[in-house]
């Protein structure tokens, strides 16, 4: 009983914050046009992708390096946390 009359008394809970969301426009001004991770940095990942399908697995660490890192830094800029 005393727990019900204290409670209206103590403060609201506070609400959690909302996750960042890098889609979200109004939160993330490096994505203005609120693209997803599939969609964003699209040269830069079909080039990745082709590499990794034209090299064998053992060639394509070494060969598509530099191309992963290129979109990563493309998806970093957007405001993705990879």
């Amino acid at each position: 009983m005393f727990e019900k009359i204290a409670s209206l008394w103590s403060p609201a809970p506070a609400t959690p914050a909302a996750p960042y969301d890098p889609t979200n426009p109004k939160v993330n001004p490096l994505n203005p046009q609120g693209l997803k991770p599939c969609c964003a940095c699209p040269q830069t990942k079909s080039a990745r992708d082709d590499c990794f399908l034209n090299n064998s697995t053992s060639e394509a660490d070494d060969k598509c390096r530099e191309l992963v890192e290129n979109h990563l830094a493309c998806m970093r800029s957007l405001g993705f946390k990879l």
